[in-house]
């Protein structure tokens, strides 16, 4: 499995969230609630910054062995978030509530597919760079 490529599309979408969700904090609460609140709002950029960060981590770790014992917390800490975010989304989605947006169920895919590959990249010994 080539985790150097996983681990820079998955820097670059965690990237991507976190810019958003800090930059236009306001814009995203209003396409999901009436009015943003400031409460809200400073959460919604709190976990932008914290999506933005997760993705710097990926991204300077990409060219590490990962996989097996190599880089357990890393992978750990991938699993647990691609997963618990999943599970809930995905729930969400199957709930059938027709006011929510239509990206909501690709962003359910696309954390179901990463809870996946990291559950696999988890239990299984990284491959050999080839020479």
């Amino acid at each position: 499995m080539n985790t150097k490529l996983i681990m820079t599309v998955t820097a670059i979408f965690l990237a991507v969230m976190g810019i958003a969700l800090t930059f236009a904090a306001d814009d995203i609460i209003k396409a999901f609630v009436a009015q943003p609140t400031e409460i809200l709002s400073i959460a919604t950029q709190l976990l932008g910054a914290t999506y933005f960060g997760f993705a710097m981590l990926n991204w300077m770790a990409k060219g590490s062995n990962i996989g097996g014992i190599y880089n357990k917390p890393l992978v750990l800490a991938n699993f647990a978030h691609f997963f618990i975010g999943g599970a809930m989304l995905v729930k969400t989605v199957f709930r059938g509530n027709s006011d929510l947006p239509a990206a909501l169920s690709v962003v359910a895919g696309i954390y179901a597919g990463l809870a996946v590959i990291f559950a696999v990249i988890m239990f299984r010994h990284p491959a050999k760079p080839t020479e």
